[in-house]
């Protein structure tokens, strides 16, 4: 009987934490005025900076094409692997000098320069051998990890250069009923070290921050609710109970033998 109120009074702590996050802290940008329009000033995005180890998607076209194919086919023979445990990807690697190897152009430092700039000198350099290039560049290997309380937990490989913190959170699923929306956590690597900022999902102010735009190789960390923490708790509390019902049963019939 003891056995059983306890597990009573556990369920029912589980289920008032619950009840009570999805009251209080479910909802997404509860600050925003209940009105039919509202405008709601944004960070400024900065475009994404070329770094050592980043890998680049770079074609040439031009109406030679024969010509062009020679950087074009060099790009799909260099395989690299995008990361521990990610697949192959095929592109051109900034060394540690910040610099791509092309055929025929040479090599080209690119380090510090947007996607677009490094397009401009690319062409630049490639006017000299080819007739009227087109040039594209592009980041292959712009990874988020996405980790914690989430439904789909994962690296995700993004498509576009301009990717915010809620496009990462979507595509991992979204939060489950667990995560705490008001404490998200972003990991940054730079090269003085690492930046950790606390994000607010439950706070409209999330768009005016300078980190609401994501960067290369950024990680979001979802905590945990006390309530996923309580259940989990229950969990290993009815294991053990389980088992110390077992035992006990188990010495009773020994012990009446």
């Amino acid at each position: 009987m003891k056995k059983i109120l306890t597990g009573f009074i556990w369920v029912s702590l589980i289920t008032s934490l619950v009840a009570c996050r999805s009251n209080k802290t479910i909802p997404y940008f509860k600050n925003i005025p209940k009105t039919e329009y509202n405008k709601i000033e944004q960070a400024a995005y900065s475009e994404l900076k070329i770094k050592e180890d980043d890998i680049l998607d770079i074609t040439i076209q031009t109406a030679d094409v024969n010509a062009s194919s020679q950087v074009n086919e060099a790009a799909t023979n260099n395989s690299v692997a995008a990361g521990s445990g990610q697949q192959r990807v095929t592109g051109f690697v900034v060394d540690k000098e910040g610099e791509v190897e092309l055929p025929v152009i040479g090599r080209v430092k690119l380090k510090g320069l947007t996607s677009y700039e490094a397009r401009n000198l690319i062409r630049n350099k490639a006017n000299e051998y080819f007739v009227d290039p087109t040039v594209q560049v592009r980041f292959v290997n712009f990874k988020v990890t996405v980790i914690g309380e989430v439904n789909r937990p994962s690296s995700y490989t993004m498509p576009s250069e301009r990717v915010n913190i809620l496009d990462a959170i979507g595509m991992a699923g979204d939060l489950t009923i667990y995560g705490r929306r008001e404490n998200v956590l972003l990991i940054r690597e730079t090269d003085s070290g690492k930046e950790l900022v606390q994000f607010n999902l439950n706070d409209s102010q999330l768009f005016k921050s300078p980190y609401y735009y994501l960067k290369q190789n950024d990680i979001i960390y979802v905590e945990p609710s006390k309530g996923k923490i309580a259940s989990a708790e229950s969990s290993r509390f009815s294991v053990v109970a389980i088992i110390a019902s077992l035992l006990s049963t188990a010495a009773l019939i020994i012990t009446r033998l």
